[in-house]
């Protein structure tokens, strides 16, 4: 049985769960989630507000879907309830972003700034010229959103330069002379 799957969500005050079938929505005060699941498993609400997830048989592909449907049930109830969001650092010299109307620009050392459209479920926040907060309720997107950022300028190994994730360590090289 799977470790992750046979634990029950826990569902806040303040967040309404409605099961149809395999499908889950979720509302709260950030908003609301709708995902639809694999009909081999049933999800259900038990008596002390809780959301368990089961499966009929020991099929290679139901325990695969049994511990990743509980993990995405029990982000939906986070997102909905609290949010998510990743913060981007910008390091380099001449490397700052700010937000546009709904837009994020950054200034990145290309011969043009790189603009992000709005994107639904996504607020971009800039507290400085060189950290990008990406918020929303649903995980997937929010850091999907964030990869796509720190793609336009990975972090470079030699001097460090880039957009990075908060936190995240960047192994440095020694350059030529070194040798």
């Amino acid at each position: 049985m799977s470790r992750i799957g046979r634990m029950p969500v826990p569902v806040p005050a303040g967040v309404e769960v409605k099961i149809d079938g395999t499908t889950v929505t979720v509302k709260g005060s950030k908003g609301e989630l709708t995902r639809t699941f694999d009909p081999s498993l049933t999800i259900e609400m038990n008596e002390s507000n809780e959301i368990v997830v089961s499966r009929s048989d020991d099929e290679r592909e139901s325990r695969a879907l049994h511990g990743l449907t509980r993990s995405l049930i029990n982000n939906m109830v986070i997102g909905v309830h609290e949010g998510y969001t990743k913060t981007l650092q910008l390091v380099g010299v001449g490397y700052r972003a700010s937000v546009k109307g709904e837009n994020l620009e950054m200034t990145l050392g290309f011969s043009h700034p790189v603009i992000v459209k709005h994107i639904d479920g996504i607020k971009f926040e800039c507290p400085d010229n060189t950290t990008i907060k990406i918020s929303g309720i649903d995980k997937q997107l929010v850091g999907q959103v964030a990869a796509d950022v720190r793609a336009f300028r990975k972090p470079e190994p030699y001097k460090g330069k880039g957009i990075r994730y908060e936190g995240e360590h960047v192994r440095r090289k020694e350059g030529k002379a070194a040798k």
